[in-house]
């Protein structure tokens, strides 16, 4: 398993384009038996209207560019599952990580 400390993180779906805010975010890259899976989890997130919205959206698919702390870009498609209660959020990866 390969870990990354994310600077920035960009979300896109139908017309919005946000970049989060907030206070950690680290991407897991999980490689077993030839398949990767991967996954994005986002504490103290800021835009508390962003996730009340995927939270009742039944659309949480979105498209994504992240930077790691080291300079380094991915992009990818995911699902973002939000939880208000503690300003945070977690990114299932869906298919390829581009830059991994």
């Amino acid at each position: 398993m390969d870990t990354f400390e994310l600077a920035e993180l960009t979300v896109r779906q139908e017309g919005l384009n946000c970049r989060l805010s907030f206070t950690s975010a680290y991407l897991a890259v999980v490689s077993d038996l030839g398949s990767r899976l991967w996954y994005i989890d986002i504490n103290g997130v800021g835009q508390t209207d962003l996730l009340q919205q995927f939270l009742t959206s039944d659309n949480i698919r979105v498209e994504l560019s992240a930077v790691t702390a080291g300079g380094r870009r991915f992009e990818g498609t995911g699902y973002l599952h939000p939880n208000i209660n503690v300003q945070a959020a977690a990114i299932r990866g869906d298919g390829e990580l581009a830059g991994y």
